[in-house]
């Protein structure tokens, strides 16, 4: 094992996200292994036998194994990239449309992970809503929420193309709910360490429209969320240091704001706000909530599961 790698991460889900990030994280390098689980034993062994392949044409160092949910309790990190199938009808706040279908997913994974101690990595949507499930149904103690690094990415790739400047000289954060209620810290964001002149009606077009333009063309968002989910698990298992907007507890609510990791070791580090922005991310907040005491995180977990 490599200083720039661990000894095992777990996934679960094998659709559309979760193939790109299993795909991702054998690429890269960063696990010695790779405990694929998912809805059946015949998706998770189908997965690692493609993954197989490609490890053998790359060389890649990961070997990918086909598993049980409860066996990723060893495991280092778990990614949740589970859902449900279900069909999305919503045309405002559509990653809230998978709340229900996807809560008992959640939840009996919750169940079946409970006390685990490892870093947990949720992907599904709706994120902020499903990483509070996850947590208060496993107990763990280290979960976060994959969605306002995705949306952070997003804006600064957008700015610097509004701007004509390069995507590494902007430095700004998205934070509040991964969907409609996304907050753009505009007023602390930075060009080249210089406060910029945020088009702010345009970036927030593009954010809101980026997704459905990827789903329409692809069927489905997945490098972005892989991509993402392999840059927290670098900082959030200490193997560099760096900020990811991730979703975690917060002044009593669940959202996206920016942690700073040092040796694995989360601070968080929240932006100054303006005025407007304090307001947003307030009623973010209130949002969540609402939505979460309306979910009623409660009831048999589903026995379709048969990998749990």
């Amino acid at each position: 094992m490599t200083p720039q790698q661990v000894g095992a991460v777990g996934i679960v889900g094998t659709g559309a996200v979760g193939q790109a990030v299993a795909t991702t994280l054998v690429a890269s390098g960063i696990c010695e292994r790779l405990l694929v689980a998912s809805r059946t034993r015949e998706q998770a062994a189908a997965l690692v036998a493609d993954l197989d392949d490609m490890r053998q044409s790359t060389a890649s160092p990961v070997q990918p194994e086909a598993r049980r949910v409860a066996d990723l309790i060893g495991c280092h990190a778990v990614v949740v990239a589970a859902r449900a199938a279900f069909t999305n009808n919503c045309a405002a706040d559509v990653r809230m449309g998978g709340v229900a279908a996807n809560a008992p997913v959640i939840r009996a994974l919750g169940t079946a992970l409970r006390g685990y101690q490892g870093t947990v990595l949720v992907v599904t949507n709706p994120v902020d809503l499903m990483t509070r499930l996850f947590v208060e149904t496993s107990g763990c103690p280290r979960v976060y929420g994959i969605g306002s690094n995705l949306d952070s990415a997003r804006y600064r790739l957008t700015l610097a193309r509004l701007l004509d400047a390069p995507a590494t000289a902007v430095h700004g954060h998205v934070i509040g709910e991964h969907g409609d209620g996304a907050v753009v810290c505009a007023s602390s964001t930075t060009v080249n360490g210089t406060p910029a002149a945020v088009p702010l009606a345009e970036v927030r077009a593009e954010l809101r429209t980026r997704p459905g333009r990827i789903s329409a063309g692809v069927g489905r968002t997945r490098s972005g969320p892989a991509g993402a989910v392999l840059s927290t698990l670098r900082k959030a298992l200490g193997l560099v240091d760096g900020t990811e907007e991730l979703t975690c507890e917060h002044r009593g609510d669940w959202l996206g704001i920016p942690l700073r990791f040092t040796a694995g070791r989360p601070v968080a580090c929240l932006p100054a706000l303006d005025a407007d922005e304090d307001a947003q991310l307030a009623a973010t907040a209130t949002k969540l909530r609402g939505a979460y005491q309306a979910l009623r995180p409660s009831g048999p977990a589903p026995n379709s599961l048969e990998t749990m």
